[in-house]
């Protein structure tokens, strides 16, 4: 895939849902809707295309009425397709907010380096074990923090200088161990794909076909804590169940022919890394390299995967997965989640601000929040407020095990599909 390709439907409002009797629910019935145009996110960037999208009207069933809402009186689905267009919420976010600042960008990038080696020389000097700990939750949040900019690097929102983004992208994510070019190509994909059951490519559902075909110890590593929360080294090596291909190979289906030097250059960049920490071992003993950067990196996986499923994943109400012409990228981006991270918001570059990432990727992140609280009118019901956080996000291990416990596959069939507990595994519900 070499360039961005963002979609937005441009759907006119369908009628208001009301519930249906449970019984004799008619079948649904479809309107043809001819798409004419496109666009590409940014205020600058269109382009006119020609879809045939199937917009059904939806009749209300009984497994759909257990996943609406109910506020004030009126049900709320949330697989409905919205009221609004893409270019509607484009147009409510202030201009400054889509403006790259490089010299911003690099400050933080300064800043966050600058801590990470502080730490590092503080707890080498302290060398106490009252202090390991505390660095170690310290170093693994700012290996965290390095990961977020050089994921900005790889959509674009660090600056509009390609150089700039390969050259910053690649120091920070070889330092934590990240292939920069594999994994944006990828993430690329995730956000190209979002909320689509099978084209999505990371913490999509399974479905029950594929899930069903695990053996058990997969599923309880699956889906039993603290595993899940280890996942990432193991998916950029192999990606994840059903999907083939490697992030450090360049012949994998993941890339396009013309992306192989790419590929080939960041795997080369985290090689360097590891030879560097093999060598940072003999000269510092394998102890203290574990001290000071094994154990913060198993942090930092822990950090990505808890905030990178927590955004797709664990609302109080169940949330849609796509495919077929009921997916569009507009649909799929509102069933991402905002989150709270509390003291670590400023840290990890707000992060949590996700929708609006996931919508228009090439945001800065400095600008997220504004952009968010300047979108909410328009995206109504379908902006889901995250509750607020203490100091530290403790709470959010309550949606994580809950999830767990929960959405474990989605049906092999339909178009709008839920996920589905599998009452074999410890503490699902039936």
């Amino acid at each position: 895939m070499a360039s961005w390709v963002l979609s937005e439907l441009g759907l006119r409002p369908l009628p208001r849902i009301y519930p249906k009797p449970r019984t004799k629910v008619p079948s649904a019935t479809s309107i043809n809707l001819r798409i004419s145009r496109t666009d590409l996110g940014g205020p600058s960037l269109s382009r006119n295309w020609a879809l045939r999208v199937s917009a059904p009207l939806r009749i209300q069933t009984v497994g759909e009425e257990d996943n609406q809402t109910r506020n004030n009186g009126d049900f709320f689905d949330p697989g409905a397709p919205p009221p609004f267009k893409l270019s509607d919420i484009r147009a409510a976010i202030p201009k400054h907010c889509w403006v790259k600042n490089p010299w911003k960008s690099m400050s933080y990038v300064v800043r966050d380096v600058a801590i990470a080696f502080g730490l590092a020389a503080a707890a080498a000097y302290l060398n106490n074990w009252a202090v390991w700990p505390l660095y170690w939750f310290a170093q693994s949040t700012m290996f965290w923090a390095l990961f977020v900019l050089g994921h900005d690097c790889g959509h674009g929102s660090f600056s509009n200088n390609h150089k700039l983004n390969s050259v910053a992208g690649h120091i920070l994510h070889s330092s934590i161990l990240v292939p920069y070019h594999g994994w944006r190509i990828s993430h690329r994909t995730h956000h190209q794909n979002h909320g689509h059951v099978e084209n999505d490519e990371s913490w999509h559902p399974l479905p029950e076909k594929i899930f069903k075909s695990l053996d058990d110890a997969t599923k309880k590593l699956r889906f039993t804590l603290p595993f899940p929360l280890f996942a990432y080294p193991f998916y950029l090596w192999s990606r994840s169940p059903g999907k083939k291909g490697s992030h450090f190979d360049p012949n994998s289906d993941l890339f396009l022919p013309n992306e192989k030097k790419d590929v080939i250059t960041s795997t080369l960049c985290w090689m360097a890394m590891a030879a560097l920490l093999v060598g940072l071992s003999f000269v510092m003993g394998p102890i203290q390299m574990l001290k000071l950067y094994g154990i913060p990196y198993w942090g930092f996986v822990m950090w990505l995967d808890l905030v990178t499923y927590l955004h797709h994943h664990g609302h109080d109400d169940k949330l849609p997965w796509y495919r077929g012409e009921e997916w569009s990228y507009l649909r799929g981006g509102l069933t991402t989640l905002d989150r709270d991270y509390g003291w670590i918001n400023n840290i990890h570059h707000d992060i949590g601000t996700h929708v609006i990432h996931h919508l228009f990727p090439q945001i800065p992140h400095y600008h997220l929040v504004e952009a968010t609280e300047a979108a909410k009118p328009v995206l109504g019901k379908y902006y889901r407020e995250p509750k607020k956080s203490g100091p530290l996000p403790i709470y959010l291990l309550g949606y994580l095990i809950k999830s767990m416990e929960e959405d474990h596959y989605v049906s092999d069939t339909g178009d709008v599909v839920y996920y589905q507990a599998d009452p074999n595994l410890s503490g699902s519900q039936k």
